[in-house]
């Protein structure tokens, strides 16, 4: 009887997917297992990535540079490439700018919104601390959107300034494709080819997002153990009694 409301349901749940872009294939990620760790050499390789590329346009606020010495950089490295930078301080925004130190955010490359916009054809890019926790798919679809610019079909037509990326809601995105192959030279030798690069900074965004998540699962496994235990002790005491009732 009400077969077409389920009928326009369908209809309606299509589309709003196809708005929302195309799924993304799963990757695997040494991260996202129930156990999984950050391999450190694939996070340097990522904010190398984010430092020549990602950086021109996207800020990463939620990170200080101390931090960095989680995934492997020296405490002299830290304070070097905080050095680099110029910030202010965070609660006095009319103080004139001084070089970073390590205990510092790492600063975004515009001073305001305006001035991002005025950079970017009236776009404005999202601060990137938190971007694999915005999607479902989080690093999943990082990684696809990414890869996954293409030629404009025919029957699409591309607003100005626009490129094509299936995997973005809409299809049409601000951002043209930021990788190309080789655009770095990796210090460690690697292969800087477009899938490598979106892996490397995928990766290390997800860190960005989740630097506790190794502790929690160290903690997991922790708190596995001392239950297990904990049954195997309950276990012991409940047959001694019943041997005692007996």
């Amino acid at each position: 009887m009400y077969w077409w409301l389920a009928l326009v349901f369908i209809v309606l749940n299509f589309s709003v997917r196809a708005e929302d872009g195309r799924t993304p294939i799963p990757q695997h990620w040494s991260f996202k297992t129930p156990l999984g760790t950050f391999d450190k050499k694939e996070l340097q390789r990522g904010f190398q990535v984010y430092k020549e590329v990602c950086a021109a346009c996207h800020g990463i606020n939620q990170l200080r540079f101390r931090e960095l010495e989680k995934i492997g950089f020296t405490k002299d490295q830290v304070k070097a490439l905080a050095a680099s930078y110029t910030v202010k301080e965070e609660e006095d925004a009319d103080e004139e700018e001084r070089p970073g130190r390590p205990g510092d955010r790492v600063p975004s490359p515009f001073s305001s919104e305006k001035k991002a916009r005025e950079a970017n054809w009236g776009a404005y890019p999202v601060d990137l601390s938190l971007i694999t926790k915005g999607r479902g798919q989080g690093p999943d679809y990082l990684y696809a959107l990414l890869t996954g610019y293409e030629p404009c079909p025919k029957d699409v037509t591309l607003f100005e300034g626009r490129s094509y990326n299936p995997y973005f809601q809409g299809g049409q995105i601000s951002m043209p494709p930021p990788l190309i192959d080789n655009i770095i030279t990796y210090h460690d030798g690697t292969l800087a080819t477009i899938p490598q690069m979106a892996r490397d900074v995928t990766a290390f965004l997800s860190w960005v997002a989740e630097p506790e998540l190794e502790n929690r699962h160290e903690m997991g496994v922790k708190v596995l153990l001392f239950l297990l235990v904990l049954t195997g002790l309950f276990y012991g005491v409940y047959q001694a009694l019943w041997k005692l009732v007996r």
